[in-house]
Formats: structure tokens, C-alpha cells, sequence
């Protein structure tokens, strides 16, 4: 079971390093860090367990986070009409996207990130995503509004990249151009 220790922290090299891809079919091994990066997100969102287990809430987590440098990761997030998005994907990529933009208008947080970075953080409004699911089933999803947003953080982090390097520098309330506001 992964806990808040097993959750590296900014500043830690694998955080910026492009993962790999997972060799599929998974290894027993790749199948149970998996399904426990979708365990911790689940878990972390009911009061008691968090409670209980020192669990600081998510709705993402990728393995690189816990300083493992595949491409892997696990969403488990409900949209603005009470729609449940729970994946654990191995080698999931953005296959297509919108021109349109958005953002989280409280701003991104981020399991490894322990302080607030206040700003904008400019994101695809929709987008298409593939990955293979713990079951061996490829999936094509399209998402918008908050699952698009987690979708790509958590893909980020496969890639290197972390949420706060998307804020403009300069003007960190910018609002992006043609996007739509998201409320959490």
C-alpha cells in the first residue's frame, strides 16, 4: 500500500525525467504498482481511510511520483455532472486535443508539490486519450472539464513536466486566451 511517505517530493530528480514505456503484456510487478497507484487515490478520498492511513487527498497519481519512471498512471475523479472517472493506465498519450483551453479557476495542486503555487495553469479543454488497462484492454476516452484537467497533469508528470511550469512567470492570474473557466 502506498502511503504519504512513498510520495516524492518536489525537487527529486525522477519528477523531471521522461518515463518509460511499460512493456506490455505488464509484469506482475508493473501490474501491482499500478493497481496500488489507483488504491492510494481511491483511499485518499475517503475521510477515514486518509485519516486513518496519513493519506493526504488526490484524484491522480503517476508512478513517477513515487520515484518509479514508467508510464503509468491512475485518475479517480468525478466530472461536473457526478460522472466517476476511475483509471489505472499503463502507457496512456494524448491523441488528440482541442484549440479551445482551460483552467481550474482554484488553481492545480499536486501530491508532490507541499506548498500552494497560486496561478492559472493553462490546459487543452478536450482531449482524447489511449492507454491499456490493468485487465490488457486498450481504451480510447474523450474528456473535458476536470478529467481532461487531471488527465494531463498526471501526463505530465510522465513527461517531466510539472504543473506550476505551465503558470506565466510574469502575470500568474493571466487568464489564458479563449479559455473556459473550470470551478472545483
Amino acid at each position: 500500500m502506498i502511503t504519504a511517505k512513498d510520495i516524492i517530493k518536489d525537487g527529486h530528480p525522477t519528477l523531471r525525467k521522461v518515463a518509460e514505456e511499460v512493456p506490455l503484456p505488464p509484469s506482475d510487478e508493473d501490474k501491482k504498482i499500478l493497481a496500488s497507484l489507483l488504491e492510494y487515490v481511491k483511499m485518499s478520498q475517503d475521510p477515514e481511510l486518509a485519516e486513518k492511513y496519513g493519506l493526504r487527498p488526490g484524484i491522480g497519481l503517476a508512478a513517477p511520483q513515487i520515484n518509479v519512471s514508467k508510464r503509468m498512471i491512475a485518475v479517480h475523479v468525478t466530472d461536473e455532472k457526478g460522472n466517476l472517472y476511475s483509471y489505472a493506465l499503463f502507457n496512456p498519450k494524448i491523441i488528440s486535443h482541442s484549440v479551445e483551453k482551460c483552467y481550474l479557476t482554484s488553481g492545480e495542486g499536486c501530491l508532490s508539490v507541499d506548498r500552494p503555487i497560486p496561478g492559472y495553469v493553462p490546459r487543452y479543454a478536450r482531449i482524447t486519450v489511449t492507454g491499456t488497462t490493468l485487465e490488457g484492454e486498450t481504451v480510447k476516452l474523450r474528456l473535458k472539464g476536470l478529467p481532461a484537467i487531471v488527465f494531463q497533469h498526471e501526463i505530465d508528470h510522465l513527461n517531466g513536466i510539472m504543473f506550476y511550469d505551465h503558470i506565466d512567470k510574469e502575470n500568474p492570474f493571466k487568464i489564458p486566451e479563449n479559455a473556459i473557466p473550470i470551478e472545483r
